[in-house]
Formats: C-alpha cells, sequence, structure tokens
C-alpha cells in the first residue's frame, strides 16, 4: 500500500513537473516585439529595465564580492556559471526546434560565451595563479564584452521573448560580475592585465581550433567561432579593415592586440573610478572626525 501511495507520489510530481516546465517554455516561447535601442519609453522599454536592474546589480556585486571570503566566492561563481549554462541549453534547444535542425552558429562558444566557462572553472579551482588569471580576464575582458552589448545591444534583440531575457541576462551578469571582481581586484590590488591577455589569448587558440575542426569535418553552414575563421569576411568595426590586407595568422594577432588595448582601457576607465571614489571616501573622514570632536567639546 505504502509502494502504490509512493509510486502515485512520484508520477504525480514527474507529471507536475512537466507540466510546469512545459508552461514555462511556452510563456517564453511567445512573441514580442523587438526592443529598440533607445527610443520612447513604449520601444525600447525592455531594454531600459535591462540597465536598470544591470545598475542595482553592479551596485549589490560591488558590496558582496569585495566583502566575500574566497570560498564564499567559489560558491557564487559557480551558482553564476550554473544559471548562465542552463539559460544557454534553453537557447540552444529553442534555436534548433524553431530551425528544425541545429544552426551552427549558436555553437556556445563565441567571445561573450566564455565567461560562463571562466566562473565555472573559477568556481572549482583554488589554485591562487589560475584563479588570479581567470579573475583577471572577467574584471576586464569579460567586463569589456558584457558591458558593450549592454550598452548597445543591437545584434543581440529578436522577437523571442525567452531569447531576449537569456541575452540579457547572460550579459548583465558579465558586466555585473566584472565590475564586482574589478573592484574586488582593485581593492587588493591585484589586477593583472598581462595574464588577462593569456586567458584571452588561450580562448582564441580554443576558437581557431574549433573552427579548424569544423572547416576539415563538418561544413555544414555558418560556424565562425570569435568571428575570426577564414572562410568568412570578419565585420567587426575596425578589424575588418585589416583582414583582406593581411594574412590570417597577422589578422588573429591584431585581433588579439585591439581586444587586449579595449579591455586595458576598460581597466583604465575602472581603475579611475575606484580612485575618485577612495580619494571622496578619505576626503570626508577628516570631516566627520572633526564633527565627532565637535560633539565631545
Amino acid at each position: 500500500m505504502i509502494i502504490h501511495q509512493t509510486n502515485a507520489i512520484i508520477c504525480f510530481s514527474k507529471r507536475g513537473f512537466f507540466i510546469v516546465t512545459s508552461f514555462f517554455i511556452e510563456l517564453l516561447n511567445q512573441e514580442m516585439k523587438v526592443p529598440a535601442l533607445y527610443g520612447s519609453f513604449k520601444q525600447s522599454w525592455f531594454h531600459y529595465m535591462a540597465l536598470l536592474l544591470m545598475t542595482i546589480g553592479m551596485i549589490l556585486a560591488i558590496k558582496y564580492i569585495v566583502r566575500s571570503s574566497d570560498q564564499k566566492l567559489r560558491r557564487f561563481f559557480l551558482i553564476s556559471a550554473i544559471i548562465l549554462l542552463l539559460f544557454e541549453i534553453y537557447k540552444q534547444w529553442i534555436f534548433t526546434y524553431q530551425q528544425g535542425s541545429y544552426p551552427w552558429y549558436i555553437f556556445p562558444f563565441q567571445f561573450c560565451s566564455t565567461p560562463m566557462y571562466i566562473l565555472l572553472f573559477a568556481g572549482f579551482t583554488k589554485h591562487e595563479k589560475i584563479n588570479h588569471a581567470l579573475l583577471s580576464f572577467l574584471a576586464t575582458f569579460g567586463l569589456f564584452a558584457g558591458l558593450a552589448v549592454m550598452l548597445y545591444p543591437s545584434t543581440v534583440f529578436v522577437s523571442t521573448v525567452g531569447i531576449n531575457i537569456q541575452t540579457m541576462v547572460h550579459h548583465g551578469a558579465m558586466a555585473i560580475i566584472g565590475v564586482g571582481i574589478s573592484v574586488r581586484l582593485l581593492h587588493k590590488k591585484s589586477l593583472n592585465m598581462i595574464l588577462a591577455m593569456m586567458v584571452f589569448s588561450v580562448l582564441v587558440g580554443m576558437a581557431i581550433l574549433l573552427n579548424s575542426i569544423y572547416n576539415t569535418w563538418i561544413n555544414l553552414g555558418t560556424f565562425n567561432m570569435f568571428f575570426i575563421n577564414h572562410l568568412y569576411e570578419n565585420d567587426i568595426p575596425v578589424l575588418s579593415l585589416f583582414q583582406p590586407h593581411v594574412p590570417h595568422f597577422v589578422f588573429v594577432l591584431i585581433y588579439i592586440i585591439g581586444f587586449s588595448l579595449v579591455a586595458t582601457m576598460m581597466m583604465i576607465l575602472t581603475k579611475i573610478s575606484f580612485q575618485i571614489y577612495i580619494y571622496q571616501k578619505t576626503k570626508e573622514r577628516p570631516s566627520i572626525s572633526l564633527q565627532k570632536k565637535g560633539l565631545h567639546h
């Protein structure tokens, strides 16, 4: 009798889970008007809401990440990575479902895809040097990429509700976590651009390997990881000017140097903002001390 009741509960639970999951998938699969960039509130409310939530998230992330222990931080990275990976699985599924076959151009190893893998790795590794390199990458390259897309998401918005949510969660998380880590590393005076560039170079190498494997053995559509597959024209501003005139190897070097320069600029801007904040805090302390002395007198 108890066994039958247990089986019935399990079946009911499975059915309930399936119904709830189906409901949410259908909800996410709803159509919406493609959000406009910086238009009226009616046209761009989705983008404005995402920017507002990102700003709030940045403030909270700075407070949490700066104060957290290494153990708490690793747990936070793991949870963040799992959330982003689940959203990525949904994205892969919905695009495949909508198109009837797997569209290789969405293979999850573009530049903006890599922070979720780096977060996962950072959540597991306790090796100080490796962890330092991974965090430096997230605080510079990851922050730049996430912020760039959030501020100008011209190519990521579509008419599917779930995909728009996924892309804002993904790139917003990159910016939120990136700025939190950046402030933590600046506070500890341990933000290392060389290590960040090394991580980026390894990821570029992996993208080249994936492009080569696909070109050689699969070749069933568009596959352009990091937008550096030599079979396709590069349309990234500035970099697209170099591609037709230099060998591919030289173009990849220019690509790495170009992104590294932009990430360095991101680091400098964050550093300046951090120094201004520290200066303001230091300036406020003497006046507070004087006020306290006045109260005692």
